[in-house]
């Protein structure tokens, strides 16, 4: 019989998974770390469900350690231009912006915040679905240079001159 497929509809390539705690924890440490001056980010995230929470879980967790999160963006991965939602993660000047969503939609937005605003991806960082070498390839080095995230695990990654880097999570005192 020739009809629409039934069933569960398939996980789409490029996905973000659930974040998780280790990562979140590790996102908020990169923000706080020794010395730090951040206390106002934006947010900007993908539409699927996972980034939506991921975004929330961050927005929350920010602002119970007395931060401001400036805005809350939602961005689509396609879209004519990505100006209207550019214009919206810089509108109001953050100290840092906070990126999840799937590495496609992500850098359709980087190339519309290097282009389009005074947005610094070395003052950005991301959630682990954008810790690879796709978002590199797709948005080009130069737009991503300098952006940091958290890996899954509780480790954290950077983008160099087109390079991933991760780097495991810091040993705690009770592992030693």
């Amino acid at each position: 019989m020739n009809g629409p497929a039934t069933g569960p509809r398939p996980h789409r390539e490029g996905l973000p998974a659930r974040h998780t705690e280790a990562e979140l924890a590790a996102l908020i440490g990169l923000l706080t770390a020794h010395r730090s001056r951040i206390r106002s980010v934006a947010v900007g995230h993908g539409r699927d469900g996972h980034s939506r929470a991921a975004a929330q879980a961050f927005t929350a967790a920010w602002q119970a350690l007395g931060k401001d999160v400036l805005a809350v963006v939602d961005c689509p991965e396609d879209a004519a231009s990505w100006l209207r939602p550019a214009r919206r993660l810089t509108a109001q000047t953050p100290d840092a912006w906070v990126l999840a969503g799937a590495p496609a939609g992500v850098a359709h937005l980087a190339r519309r915040l290097r282009r389009s605003t005074d947005w610094d991806p070395a003052r950005t960082v991301g959630f682990a679905s954008l810790g690879t070498p796709r978002l590199v390839e797709l948005a080009g080095a130069d737009t991503v240079h300098g952006l940091r995230g958290a890996a899954r695990d509780g480790g954290t990654w950077e983008l160099h001159r087109g390079w991933t880097t991760h780097y495991a999570p810091a040993a705690t005192a009770d592992c030693q």
